[in-house]
């Protein structure tokens, strides 16, 4: 947990060096200016404020959610506690899932995991996998690859999204080597 809170804080740091507003200060600015929309505040604050696109998309998921457990003093930050919630109720089944498919990813070397509301977002320069409940009967990896993938179980995602494309994991033979190396790749091209 101590790589999340120190990734948070040098990006939440870096924002504000290169504003010279707080995380508050700029959701203000997008609400005063009447952006609802995560894309809206995402471009406006690329646009206004010269940020990339991983530091705005914080800003926007901040404006809209300022109460998102990730936005908490990184010293009430507990990430068991927080994956707890996410496998939570119905969503506990999926657990298992999580657990192995964290299992294969760690075997990839060092990365950060950055728990969100709902999914938990692993990172090393930038996001490469996402994982998580998508309903109470799905669950998605998320990945980011420069590479093409042509599958059947693979999602192309609008560009823009939170990830470049979407699995559907329903089983544990879901995971198999295919999916395994795409995460690699994905791990790969984060470094």
């Amino acid at each position: 947990m101590d790589s999340v809170n120190k990734a948070m804080k040098t990006q939440l740091a870096n924002i504000q060096s290169k504003t010279g507003k707080t995380l508050d200060e700029l959701r203000k600015i997008a609400n005063d200016n009447g952006f609802e929309k995560h894309g809206q505040i995402r471009k406006f604050m690329i646009e206004q404020f010269e940020l990339g696109y991983g530091d705005a998309n914080l800003v926007a998921t901040y404006t809209r959610n300022p109460d998102d457990p990730a936005f908490q003093d990184p010293q009430e930050i507990d990430a068991d506690q927080l994956i707890g919630q996410i496998y939570s109720g119905p969503k506990e089944k999926f657990f298992n899932l999580h657990h192995q498919l964290m299992g294969k990813i760690e075997s990839f070397g060092e990365f950060t995991i950055s728990p969100k509301k709902s999914n938990v977002s692993l990172r090393r320069k930038r996001q490469f996998v996402l994982l998580g409940p998508a309903t109470n009967s799905r669950f998605e990896v998320g990945l980011n690859l420069k590479q093409d993938i042509k599958d059947k179980r693979v999602r192309p995602q609008p560009k823009g999204s939170m990830c470049d494309y979407i699995i559907v994991v329903n089983s544990e033979d879901d995971i198999n080597p295919q999916l395994v190396n795409w995460m690699r790749m994905a791990y790969e091209d984060a470094g």
